[in-house]
């Protein structure tokens, strides 16, 4: 078979399962491409048969120069960059794959796409992914058997597995931390009982509601986001409830208002916080964003009760004593990152990175609401339970990289023909998707309650 020359941007967490299912045949010849040319080594250097070449994305030349070499690009770059990388493979005429979101500016190269008969294949990871998967099958069937879906919950988490989550947060970063806290700052809106609810960033984290998915895990979820374009493009228009939101274990929201409410949140920059600035205490910062010349533990203590909105007594001690851990009242210094945000994220990456052989965990729950022709109420469940390997792939990595992966051999193989900007929102698309997952041990278990 001839070769098939694959192009991955990126070598970042999810890569390596990506390119290990790639790898698996041999006409797949995959070169990554980073700015940093040893990121790209390393990563190259653990596949046989794989190369390794500088790209700069925020160069034109450099990007177009990559492209035009491969049938295919895989972009696991940030975000903001894909409108770049795709812009240069219409020119092309290269299929492109990313896990991300279809944000406007990729949209805008829909046309373009479809008239240059290429395949712009996105949200093929987890989350979005295997969500869309497994949300369109089951929609899909109630249809065909002229039902209604009335509810549509889906809930999503990667989180650390249970032994793993040994801190006040219940929390683990495998990437960066910053990331994780601003998603917190954003607004969520959804549909529920035929309104538009909307809640602003501030509140978001005293919505989260505890879910029950297996009896052994304490969840908390909360809206993510915007989940009200759903309606449209699971082509629910019945729907009266559609929310998507994040998993979180207990005890975790509630943590972060109280961070929210103190002002660790706020990303301005601070004076004092520069690099070159004189060393400061954490207890010193905590006093300073309270607005309290507080010297004691007991003083910021009382402090911080006044400051939180949590006033069930059980809680503040949870908050405080998480506080302590991590180190927030001591004579400690801080690594100081120029804003209380990023300054807390270096705290938060030091103490709750993941400690050799620990394992990461993914849960995904879709809760469907359905009324049957006759009119037979039902409600259906997909679920997901995935475990990351001890001192091997995470479950996150594995649940994004693989989808990615089989998008690349499908669009190769000519399974997934379809041209122009896409998300996997048929069962055209989909089912072919789903076979090779399954052949993996990526399993929806699926339930009629």
């Amino acid at each position: 078979m001839a070769d098939r020359k694959i192009l991955l941007l990126g070598s970042g967490y999810v890569a390596g399962p990506c390119v290990e299912y790639l790898t698996r045949r041999a006409e797949n010849k995959i070169t990554i491409g980073c700015r940093r040319i040893e990121n790209a080594q390393s990563l190259a250097s653990q596949f046989p048969g794989t190369s390794a070449i500088s790209v700069d994305v925020n160069n034109e030349q450099s990007i177009d120069e990559a492209v035009s070499q491969h049938d295919l690009v895989i972009s696991l770059i940030p975000y903001i960059h894909h409108a770049t990388v795709i812009k240069s493979a219409v020119k092309f005429k290269k299929n492109v794959v990313t896990t991300s979101y279809v944000s406007p500016a990729m949209m805008a190269y829909d046309e373009e796409a479809k008239k240059a008969g290429v395949t712009i294949m996105n949200e093929i990871g987890l989350d979005p992914g295997i969500d869309h998967l497994y949300a369109v099958k089951t929609i899909d069937e109630v249809h065909k058997e002229g039902g209604k879906i009335l509810s549509f919950l889906s809930f999503c988490g990667g989180l650390p597995a249970p032994e793993a989550s040994n801190n006040p947060l219940g929390y683990k970063f495998s990437w960066s931390s910053r990331g994780v806290l601003l998603a917190l700052r954003n607004t969520a809106k959804f549909y529920e009982d035929g309104k538009v609810v909307e809640i602003p960033g501030p509140e978001l984290m005293d919505s989260a509601k505890p879910l029950y998915i297996y009896p052994a895990f304490a969840f908390e979820g909360y809206a993510n986001r915007d989940s009200t374009p759903y309606k449209e493009r699971y082509h629910i228009p019945e729907a009266q409830t559609i929310i998507r939101g994040t998993l979180r274990y207990q005890g975790f929201p509630k943590f972060v208002k109280a961070l929210v409410d103190i002002g660790f949140l706020d990303d301005s920059e601070q004076e004092y916080l520069q690099a070159s600035s004189q060393d400061v205490a954490w207890k010193s910062v905590l006093s300073q964003l309270i607005g309290v010349s507080a010297t004691t533990e007991g003083e910021l203590e009382s402090a911080v009760r006044a400051k939180i909105s949590e006033k069930d007594e059980a809680q503040v001690q949870r908050i405080l004593s998480g506080m302590k851990w991590l180190d927030l009242f001591s004579d400690k210094f801080v690594t100081k990152r120029g804003t209380y945000l990023d300054t807390l994220c270096a705290t938060l990456e030091e103490k709750m990175a993941y400690e050799e052989g620990e394992r990461d965990m993914v849960m995904l729950q879709h809760k469907f609401e359905v009324e049957l022709a006759d009119g037979t109420k039902q409600t259906r469940t997909s679920t997901l339970l995935e475990y990351g390997e001890p001192n091997g792939p995470s479950a996150m990595a594995k649940t994004v990289g693989i989808p990615c992966a089989i998008a690349v051999n499908q669009i190769l193989d000519g399974v997934l023909t379809e041209t122009g900007v896409l998300a996997p929102m048929t069962p055209e698309i989909n089912n072919p998707i789903m076979e090779a997952l399954e052949k993996e041990g990526i399993q929806v278990i699926e339930a009629i309650l």
